[in-house]
């Protein structure tokens, strides 16, 4: 009756920004009991050397490799990759990574994801990225190239909403509440570098590791290595 009590209390009274805190409360409680059940299913993988990880995989799925993903039931292992990674220090060749780098914070959370990725990287072991192009989205927004803008609408990018150019670029830098920090290469080099990769530079669109839907343009790509 207390909590029928309380329920009552906070629909008719709190705030909608209470309301939100509680929501998130709700999906952080999710987030934890995922990641402690999955921890237990990565002990097969850990064990094992010369892995490839896919993280923030989505539902593409690489075959002989690792995917992770926190809510993808097409994953091997759900796992918050804001968390330490569950495997050894200089036991990964490769880490994979596309559209999830924005997703999290920077600092704190980018700085944490990536020394997690350069401990268990092996010695010019690679790290793979691959971004939304901000500097393309400004360049884009500037010379009112409105023809970007549809090829973003009509490949399901952007929401159908996004019906001006401003429109666009806030749901390039915002995807929502999604997307936390944008990047060009200037600092997505930068950000590598400080977590302590090397020989970082820009790729183009590659068949054998990235997405097809981002052949055209939107994504911005990079590789480094773990030093000696």
């Amino acid at each position: 009756m207390d909590m029928l009590i309380l329920r009552n209390f906070i629909r008719n009274h709190a705030t909608a920004g209470f309301h939100k805190s509680l929501r998130n409360v709700k999906d952080e409680w999710r987030i934890l009991r995922i990641h402690r059940r999955n921890l237990k299913l990565a002990v097969d993988f850990a064990v094992m050397d010369n892995l490839r990880l896919h993280l923030g995989c989505g539902n593409r799925i690489k075959s002989k490799w690792v995917n992770i993903d926190l809510f993808s039931s097409a994953a091997d292992l759900n796992l918050d990759l804001r968390e330490p990674l569950p495997f050894r220090t200089d036991s990964v060749s490769v880490i994979y990574s596309e559209h999830f780098l924005e997703h999290l914070v920077y600092p704190e959370e980018v700085s944490k994801f990536l020394s997690e990725c350069i401990r268990i990287l092996k010695p010019k072991g690679l790290f793979s990225v691959g971004v939304p192009d901000t500097e393309s989205c400004c360049r884009n927004y500037l010379n009112k190239n409105e023809e970007a803008f549809r090829i973003a609408r009509e490949k399901g990018w952007h929401p159908q909403r996004c019906n001006t150019l401003m429109h666009q670029v806030n749901y390039h830098f915002r995807q929502g509440e999604e997307h936390q920090y944008a990047y060009d290469f200037q600092t997505l080099a930068q950000v590598l570098a400080e977590a302590g990769f090397e020989n970082i530079c820009r790729r183009q669109w590659s068949a054998e590791y990235d997405s097809p839907q981002w052949e055209v343009e939107g994504t911005l790509y990079a590789d480094a290595y773990k030093p000696v």
